[in-house]
């Protein structure tokens, strides 16, 4: 079993002490399924005073981080570790949090309360894994299953829902049916989940390699959090260039990106705004003309009321206006845009993640109209990259000159902005060399600007 060996000593010490101890929850099912697990639960008997005179005794340092649900946090050999009582939750408010809770002196009892089978096993070394619903045989079969009633356990906290079908997704799961079922019926209880918690769950969704299939089979519970999405389902796109209705073609654009949230949460609204913009002409051809401006307009609103970061929001209103746009395989373009986007927060360049949108876009349309400029979206990242290495210029800062050197010339104001920008233009459009003698002589004589 791959449990923290810090986990399993913290355990012994509390077992030491005359109490019941396990490792419960992901851990153990990350364990079982041989991944690493970051983040260890410890589940005990020991009221939380008891737990706290233990970790005194024992010199450990602990914060009372949810003391009045029976959770003390332990740090543990530069590990901290959430040690919690077995406990029965009382009457639900909300559909969110529990009004009180109960400890409670058995391991099954805590182990009912719990969301979905293989999130409800339990171990130590001395008893091995302690599994009273299923939860092994649910993870041996890719099966997520709620623990005793689903409706229960959805009506009890709705974000269980969103976890049920990021679980799905990253997993690559299959949903039991008695809780598919569920699922669908207590969707609408999500608009009591705060926006946060939603975009959390979301965001890992999306990540997983099962994304597509889950975005796909739950659209109806996704539509609830961006209720935007709807009017994409079945929205025909009769054209040479797609074969797939909006929603899918944004679903597989979504599955065909690197495991990046900022690029595939883009690309899941990057065409949200087609189904207001969808004309038909007498061929019955479909056009969706303007639709990277409103989806745009859409993507902001939603991306707002789901209160991502500045990083994100900025990151998917820089490409999805202009997501569309065809990018040319030559130098003097590719400079143009290279200084036209700029970075991103890591010092990326957007035309980079540009490239990557239009690869995405072009994987989910027909493949008979789009391979050449997928094949050309290669040769253009090498153009950029001898850009960069050969320090070509495309920011103003790149020139050989800067404003001192247009003052001593006697130009002032902002007059010296205008005429910098102009060199610039010349010098990407190789009409000047980027030489400080060049670009001071054409300045010198100058007298558009």
């Amino acid at each position: 079993m791959k449990i923290s060996d810090n986990a399993l000593a913290l355990i012994e010490l509390i077992e030491t002490s005359g109490f019941e101890a396990f490792a419960v929850g992901g851990c153990v099912r990350d364990a079982l399924m041989h991944k690493s697990c970051h983040d260890t639960d410890i589940t005990t008997n020991a009221k939380p005073h008891e737990v706290e005179e233990l970790l005194k005794n024992n010199n450990i340092k602990f914060i009372e981080t949810g003391i009045k649900h029976g959770t003390i946090t332990a740090l543990f050999g530069g590990e901290a570790f959430e040690v919690t009582t077995y406990r029965t939750d009382g009457e639900y408010k909300d559909n969110r949090h529990p009004k009180s809770v109960l400890f409670v002196s058995r391991l099954d009892d805590d182990l009912a309360r719990r969301d979905f089978t293989v999130n409800a096993m339990a171990y130590n070394k001395r008893c091995g894994i302690i599994d009273y619903f299923g939860g092994r045989e649910d993870l041996e079969s890719k099966i997520i299953r709620a623990v005793g009633d689903a409706n229960k356990r959805f009506n009890e906290d709705a974000l269980r829902i969103m976890r049920a079908i990021r679980f799905a997704s990253v997993l690559s799961f299959d949903i039991e049916e008695d809780t598919k079922k569920a699922i669908f019926d207590n969707k609408e209880l999500l608009r009591n989940v705060s926006a946060e918690r939603l975009f959390s769950e979301l965001s890992k969704l999306l990540l997983g390699d099962n994304a597509y299939n889950v975005l796909i089979e739950y659209r109806e519970v996704i539509a609830v959090i961006i209720p935007e999405i709807e009017p994409m389902f079945d929205c025909a796109q009769n054209s040479p260039w797609h074969l797939y209705d909006v929603y899918t073609h944004t679903c597989k654009s979504v599955a065909a990106c690197p495991n990046d949230l900022k690029l595939r949460l883009t690309m899941l609204l990057h065409d949200i705004g087609k189904p207001d913009v969808k004309t038909t002409d007498e061929n019955g051809t479909d056009h969706f003309k303007t639709h990277q401006a409103v989806s745009a307009e859409k993507a902001s609103e939603i991306l707002k009321r789901l209160k991502v970061s500045n990083d994100i929001y900025n990151y998917a209103m820089t490409l999805i206006p202009i997501h569309d746009i065809k990018i040319n395989p030559e130098k003097k373009s590719l400079r143009k845009w290279l200084g036209k986007l700029g970075q991103d927060s890591d010092g990326e360049y957007y035309l980079r993640h540009l490239l990557k949108v239009r690869y995405a876009d072009r994987m989910a349309q027909n493949p008979q109209k789009t391979q050449e400029e997928i094949s050309q979206l290669s040769l253009i990242n090498k153009l950029i990259d001898e850009i960069i290495e050969e320090n070509e210029a495309f920011k103003i800062k790149d020139l050989d000159i800067n404003g001192f050197d247009l003052m001593k010339l006697g130009i002032k104001g902002k007059r010296i902005g205008k005429t910098l920008e102009h060199l610039l233009d010349l010098v990407i459009e190789e009409k000047l060399e980027n030489k400080k003698e060049i670009l001071l002589n054409y300045a010198k004589n100058c007298t558009v600007i």
